[in-house]
């Protein structure tokens, strides 16, 4: 067997060291996001966090300003490559009591659009729904209300997405089974953009990209049309219906 110098073990053993604290530098929540309730708990033996279950109190304090605030500061995260590191196992059963969510986001399907990972939001954060070009329709209002009227969110989040296949789908007129039915929500984005100065097809990323935005400012407009409740909740303040756009190339969301 190979004899290892007392210079070689020294060098082995400082390596080590640095690994060591190298992981417990892991384990410190990124600077800049204070103002978040659930960023508290440090675990002491591992290099992830344990959050805190929101509840309903300090649910009932947020505003929605702030909670779009704290996407936004948690989507830089997610940009810089600094998310959160956390205990998810732990964290699942400190939720199983309850649930009091901060928005409601209504994305894509799209499997490049992580969405929780994209705003660095952790179990019992926020309310997914997905759905193919980020359309709605009775079901995906109703869970919406659900969201914000029984269980407290206090922001709607509509996010479309660049090189969105169904936006692509829907200028080309695809007529593929159900499929059909669903692009036929998509196309009056197409539609209204009869003035686009340019090549109006899916091969235009600039005409893609506008129909995105066009298709995120329809749906908030049928949010608002099919809902009532939200729409009544939304003018006192109580929520916030907004838009966004996830691009694929950066990972960072503009918000409307």
């Amino acid at each position: 067997m190979k004899k290892i110098s007392f210079r070689s073990a020294l060098l082995l053993l400082g390596g080590a060291l640095s690994f060591l604290m190298a992981c417990q530098e892991g384990a410190k929540p990124p600077a800049g996001d204070s103002s978040d309730p659930l960023r508290k708990e440090p675990c002491p033996d591992t290099v992830s966090l344990v959050e805190r279950i929101l509840t309903a109190e300090e649910q009932a304090k947020l505003q929605p300003d702030s909670v779009l605030q704290l996407l936004r500061q948690g989507n830089r995260r997610f940009v810089t490559s600094t998310l959160t590191l956390r205990n998810h196992a732990e964290i699942l059963r400190r939720a199983i009591l309850g649930q009091y969510p901060k928005a409601v986001i209504l994305s894509c399907i799209d499997s490049r659009v992580p969405v929780e990972d994209v705003f660095d939001r952790g179990i019992g954060d926020v309310f997914v729904a997905r759905v193919a070009g980020n359309i709605v329709n009775e079901d995906i209002i109703a869970s919406m209300e659900y969201g914000c009227k029984v269980s407290g969110a206090k922001l709607i989040l509509v996010l479309g997405h660049e090189y969105c296949g169904a936006i692509k789908s829907a200028i080309d007129k695809v007529e593929l089974g159900n499929i059909t039915a669903l692009l036929a929500r998509i196309r009056p984005a197409v539609d209204s953009l009869s003035s686009f100065p340019g090549e109006k097809t899916s091969k235009n990323p600039a005409f893609v990209h506008a129909v995105c935005e066009e298709n995120i400012k329809l749906t908030i407009g049928r949010i608002r049309a099919g809902s009532p409740m939200l729409r009544e909740m939304e003018q006192k303040g109580a929520i916030k219906i907004v838009g966004a756009l996830y691009n694929m190339e950066t990972g960072r969301v503009d918000f409307e």
